[in-house]
């Protein structure tokens, strides 16, 4: 059995959109990956091309789409054909049955990238059409969010750098993974070390075993607005180191592929940041890619880090 995700990544404000297909909505998709037959998404398995290389990113303006939906008549237009719409819990997550991603048009997107900042994470049931809509789609899509970002290890489709895999089966994993940890669970917010972090992920599910592999996640914002107001403001004073050099130096390894497409970079974010278009407040740290607080010495930085990281 295996599991395999595509991820992709447009850059701004943390958000994410989970769009989860495949088993899921269709039982037979798991017997595709039997050795008698052909596995369906074969073409978007994961290559590491070792002489691909890319530049440093250069910084750039970005506009939040879901700014523009603020001005639409009713910003939850592109919902008006769901079938249901469940909060998944009072902070985080809605489960939306009924939208066909595919088909939104511009405001409908828009639209969507509104309710992703509002809701934190949304997930779509029954997505068929967008995932045999292919990558040239995907392309198309996630750049109506903002420019995409190409991730400087992972695996990627042959000739579609901009989409990030999660692979594995029953003989290989590509993830990112620590091999002395009890549990390869890491918490993060993807690729936090960048200058300008992703704003928004769309997440979906191509082939999954029968149990196993759950996606987690997290509300920043919840976990801000659950601490003193005191503590809130000295860390609002803060700003904290994120780096990618251990996840380079991983895949440098051998152990992701070997693949490095641009140098590893560190850039320092305030610990808590303000969504542009919501104006909520998060905190922004994480496990995997926050090494330290800026004017702190290491026992302080430590004592204050560790507990605001999700174990």
């Amino acid at each position: 059995m295996s599991t395999q995700t595509i991820t992709q990544v447009t850059e701004s404000i943390p958000a994410v959109l989970s769009l989860r297909t495949g088993t899921e909505n269709n039982g037979q998709e798991a017997k595709q990956s039997s050795q008698d037959e052909p596995y369906r998404y074969a073409h978007l398995l994961p290559v590491f091309p070792r002489d691909e290389h890319y530049p440093p990113l250069t910084p750039f303006d970005h506009v939040d789409p879901g700014a523009r939906a603020l001005g639409h008549a009713n910003p939850r237009a592109f919902l008006d054909n769901a079938t249901s719409v469940i909060e998944l819990t009072p902070h985080l997550g809605t489960e939306v049955h009924g939208v066909n991603l595919a088909a939104l048009d511009s405001d409908g997107r828009d639209e969507l990238a509104l309710f992703i900042a509002q809701r934190g994470l949304a997930v779509f049931r029954n997505q068929q059409d967008f995932i045999d809509s292919g990558p040239d789609f995907y392309l198309e899509w996630g750049r109506h969010f903002g420019r995409l970002h190409i991730h400087p290890t992972s695996g990627h489709p042959d000739g579609y750098p901009e989409l990030h895999l999660v692979y594995r089966d029953a003989n290989t994993t590509f993830n990112f993974e620590v091999n002395d940890s009890l549990t390869p669970t890491v918490w993060h917010s993807d690729v936090s070390y960048e200058l300008q972090p992703p704003g928004l992920t769309t997440f979906f599910l191509l082939a999954q075993p029968s149990s196993g592999g759950d996606t987690l996640f997290t509300s920043q914002v919840s976990a801000l607005k659950r601490l003193s107001p005191q503590f809130v403001a000295f860390l609002k004073t803060l700003k904290a180191v994120h780096s990618g050099v251990e996840q380079a130096d991983f895949s440098r390894s051998g152990r992701r592929g070997g693949a490095i497409r641009r140098d590893p970079v560190e850039y320092i974010h305030p610990v808590v940041r303000r969504h542009p278009v919501t104006g909520e407040e998060a905190l922004f740290v994480n496990r995997q890619f926050t090494k330290r607080i800026v004017g702190l010495k290491r026992e302080e930085s430590d004592d204050l880090e560790v507990p605001l990281r999700l174990h």
